[in-house]
């Protein structure tokens, strides 16, 4: 991969007034960094957004600030978008020492097919987006790749010690912790039919009436009953 190379200029507008830089069609940023003075500055967004698609968050920049005579090599960090249009809003960007070790959040990309998902209809989990990764700037991988096609019984997983990384990286998260795995479908559970209690259990039943045989009304006692009262 060649240079990315992303010209910037320096700004006096903060607050509710970046608004007027947005609406020319700027970007709002800054630069911070190990033994580096905060600097507030402004990016052309199309310019950006080019530079962010090929380096994402783990490829170098090559930030050109108006006026200054040396170039700042940075990772582009902390995305702020829009949460209606998805637009950026801010971006922050961290200058870096090559010579130093670094530490970012590198996305893991899931590739293939699992057998246990294919043959046994198992489900397949992915626990991690995303690991985080030390490095010197220039070593930092773009992602790393985990090939699920080996994964063949109920409950197999790929854990951080299973990441294939080149040697100058070192992965932050324990090695027994799961990136991905496979799992048995839940079985729906039968609801069975509510018990009866004891005392519907020993409740005697009431025949039903005849159809079309009036009922007597509460308090009140049927002719038949007052009948055999008389004889």
């Amino acid at each position: 991969m060649g240079k990315i190379i992303l010209e910037a200029s320096k700004r006096d507008v903060f607050g509710r007034k970046v608004k007027v830089l947005r609406s020319q069609g700027m970007l709002p940023a800054n630069v911070y960094g190990k033994k580096v003075k905060s600097l507030a500055i402004a990016v052309l967004a199309n310019d950006f957004l080019k530079a962010f698609k090929e380096a994402g968050a783990t490829n170098l920049i090559e930030l050109k600030v108006k006026s200054e005579d040396k170039s700042r090599q940075v990772l582009a960090t902390n995305l702020q978008k829009d949460p209606v249009t998805d637009q950026p809003i801010h971006i922050d960007f961290h200058q870096v020492d090559l010579t130093v070790k670094v530490v970012v959040a590198v996305p893991i990309e899931v590739h293939g097919e699992a057998p246990a998902v294919k043959e046994k209809g198992a489900v397949l989990i992915r626990l991690l987006d995303e690991v985080e990764v030390e490095a010197l700037p220039q070593d930092l991988p773009d992602r790393i790749d985990v090939d699920v096609s080996g994964l063949t019984e109920f409950d197999d997983s790929i854990q951080i010690k299973d990441l294939k990384v080149s040697e100058k990286v070192t992965l932050k998260a324990p090695a027994e912790e799961a990136v991905v795995m496979v799992q048995e479908p839940k079985k729906e559970e039968e609801v069975a039919p509510p018990a009866e209690t004891p005392a519907e259990a020993g409740q005697e039943k009431l025949p039903e009436a005849e159809a079309g045989q009036p009922q007597p009304q509460e308090g009140e006692a049927s002719e038949k009953t007052k009948d055999e009262k008389e004889k």
